[in-house]
């Protein structure tokens, strides 16, 4: 990274603080994720050079107090309106919404949410979880690995970043279906060994 220092990843609340050495495990895990799976697979037309930068923040939270988590959330929000040095910030659910359904649930609290605050057309809410599965698709289709990480995730990303980025990338609207090509190229399985080789990072070497 070019960046001068190193961005500390943050573990915040009271229910991630109970129990960081699981917080700090799901931070570690998608770091590694953002740094090799999407960027070494290009999913995101800008995460390599925010990587380069270093202006990725990570912040873990658990999700078993939604008041919590939907404050920090909108604290985070509130940090990339008053510094602009961070380009997105990756709010990591260390705990709480396992299951794809609970997740479901909270993000769409959490859109209404965006939607109450203002932020809606500022910032977009973007959406990943292990067992990730796009409506109409089955479950095994390697597709969904396009939204799959190690851990739950609310992705909060500038919009206009976003626009600008686009603006210099060939036919942004064919990235969701270069990418679901791409997934199926390299197969479930393939895709599955590497997530689940991800999700261990951050675990003591034995």
């Amino acid at each position: 990274m070019t960046s001068a220092s190193y961005t500390a990843p943050t573990v915040i609340g009271q229910h991630a603080l109970a129990n960081r050495a699981l917080a700090e495990k799901a931070l570690a895990a998608s770091r590694a994720w953002t740094e090799t799976f999407v960027v070494g697979h290009n999913l995101c037309p800008f995460a390599g050079r925010e990587v380069e930068r270093d202006t990725i923040r990570y912040v873990a939270v658990s999700a078993h107090d939604w008041n919590e988590t939907l404050g920090a959330l909108l604290d985070e929000c509130r940090r990339l309106d008053e510094d602009k040095s961070f380009a997105t910030t990756l709010l990591v659910l260390s705990d709480g919404v396992n299951d794809f359904d609970d997740y479901l649930d909270l993000l769409g609290v959490a859109e209404a949410l965006f939607e109450e605050q203002g932020y809606e057309g500022v910032y977009q809410l973007a959406s990943f979880h292990p067992d990730y599965c796009f409506d109409g698709v089955e479950e095994d289709d390697p597709a969904n690995y396009t939204n799959r990480s190690p851990w739950p995730m609310l992705h909060l990303l500038r919009e206009d970043a976003i626009a600008e980025a686009l603006a210099h990338y060939p036919d942004p609207e064919a990235i969701p279906e270069r990418n679901a090509a791409a997934m199926t190229a390299l197969g479930g399985d393939a895709l599955a060994s590497q997530l689940a080789e991800l999700t261990k990072a951050g675990e003591p070497r034995t």
